[in-house]
């Protein structure tokens, strides 16, 4: 019984976008892989994690066979735990691990402050970008011969 991936998404406000659920936090242990197969299990856990959110309702459980993984899924408001394990781990213990009340919405609420500095960071880089042209607008009448 081993668990090969956890993964906790949220899904895009903005559908309009084009952009799919935003991963939040993730944590695997490809070390059953080789080396050079790691980076391309990771891609496919995240393209098959964020298939099964996108087609798991709100509320709901879901669990897929992929091969010889288990990846389950719970979509507890448009936040989505997944996990990806191997076909002999117990899927209600599976769902206990995901169903972590306290530690979903502890992420939920990171991903919501980090947000917020994001935005404060993008609003800090152009009022450096203003500032950066205007000292070079007042220097340029003031050449050094």
């Amino acid at each position: 019984m081993k668990i090969t991936a956890l993964l906790v998404m949220k899904s895009n406000p903005n559908p309009a976008s084009g952009s799919e659920s935003l991963l939040l936090t993730s944590a695997s242990d490809l070390s059953q892989f080789g080396y050079f197969q790691r980076s391309s299990a990771k891609e496919f856990i995240m393209f098959v994690a964020r298939t099964i959110a996108k087609r798991t309702p709100p509320g709901q459980r879901q669990s897929v066979q992929q091969d010889e993984y288990m990846v389950h899924c719970y979509n507890k408001n448009g936040l989505f735990g997944v996990a990806f394990m191997d076909n002999h781990y117990p899927v209600r213990s599976a769902f206990s691990v995901i169903n972590k009340h306290k530690t979903i919405d502890s992420v939920l609420a990171r991903g919501e402050r980090l947000d917020s500095l994001v935005e404060k960071s993008s609003d800090l880089s152009m009022a450096s970008q203003l500032f950066y042209k205007q000292a070079k607008k007042t220097n340029q009448c003031c050449t050094i011969l």
